[in-house]
């Protein structure tokens, strides 16, 4: 029997927020600049963003323009760690002291100490293995990925997230845009997460996050997820399927291809899973996932 679970991770007293925590900027390898992309994505209901420019410190906070939405701070580090392994890194948080010619392995680790959320970003599209994304013990990884799917189809991180969690109960999974916005490449508000927090303040996003209240998506919504005793109950945007996914063949789901669709289910839980998730899927093929139901002390 795997290692029982722990205390139920979701606490939703609080209002949601959508976000996108990996986005980029003319700053670096983007086609718009701040004042573009807030416009842009408040348009299409968005709360807040982070700032994941390539190397390039950010400093939201003292900013002084205003913005429809809530920016955060935030760096991409790419590179090769000694393995010879090629990584992009999300890192969701205020970081200075960081130059690009220190290195991927040297930036991870002055990312970690100043108390950044460390992502693995699109794995399939950088060619990572498993052990890749084990080596540098990622909080999070990107289950998926818009651009890259876009790009050649390798936007999805599920399997790396999988082995993330078998090793990690409490590893995050992150749906992102990754939009770059260069000519041509008009790609956006294709993933995202939403955030169950008191108020749409860095301090309070951050937070959120980094206990994995939150869910992402391509599509559909969760209105509310609360656990009574050992069953899960869920009222969503109307849904196809959900489904309760645990290591390895562990699993079942509910919902038809031609039933009728789904906006409220009550769940029986297994207790002696190492992890437990949830993934919901439309009637176009749009995925959503919670992050694992409990926290594994």
């Amino acid at each position: 029997m795997d290692k029982p679970l722990n205390s139920f991770r979701y606490e939703t007293s609080g209002h949601w927020y959508k976000g996108n925590t990996h986005i980029h900027s003319n700053l670096s390898d983007g086609g718009r600049d701040f004042t573009e992309l807030a416009e842009m994505y408040h348009g299409a209901g968005f709360d807040f963003l982070f700032r994941t420019d390539h190397w390039i410190t950010s400093d939201a906070e003292g900013d002084p323009q205003s913005y429809p939405l809530l920016w955060l701070d935030g760096m991409e580090l790419d590179g090769q760690d000694h393995t010879g392994a090629d990584y992009h890194v999300a890192c969701l948080g205020k970081i200075s002291g960081l130059r690009q010619e220190d290195g991927l392995e040297a930036g991870i680790q002055v990312a970690r100490q100043q108390g950044a959320i460390i992502n693995l970003a699109h794995p399939h599209w950088c060619g990572n293995s498993l052990e890749d994304a084990l080596r540098w013990h990622f909080d999070g990884v990107e289950v998926y990925n818009n651009v890259c799917t876009w790009l050649n189809g390798k936007g999805n991180g599920l399997v790396h997230w999988d082995a993330a969690l078998n090793a990690n109960p409490n590893v995050l999974a992150f749906a992102v845009d990754d939009a770059h916005l260069l000519p041509g490449q008009n790609i956006w508000n294709g993933g995202w997460i939403v955030v169950n927090a008191q108020a749409c303040t860095a301090k309070e996003i951050m937070a959120a996050i980094r206990s994995g209240n939150f869910y992402s998506s391509c599509g559909p919504e969760i209105h509310s997820i609360t656990l009574d005793g050992t069953h899960l109950h869920l009222e969503t945007s109307p849904v196809r399927f959900v489904r309760i996914v645990g290591p390895g063949w562990n699993g079942n789901g509910m919902g038809s291809p031609k039933g009728h669709l789904i906006r409220e289910v009550d769940l029986p839980l297994p207790q002696d899973w190492r992890y437990v998730y949830v993934e919901l899927e439309d009637s176009k093929g749009r995925r959503a996932w919670t992050n694992n139901l409990f926290i594994v002390e």
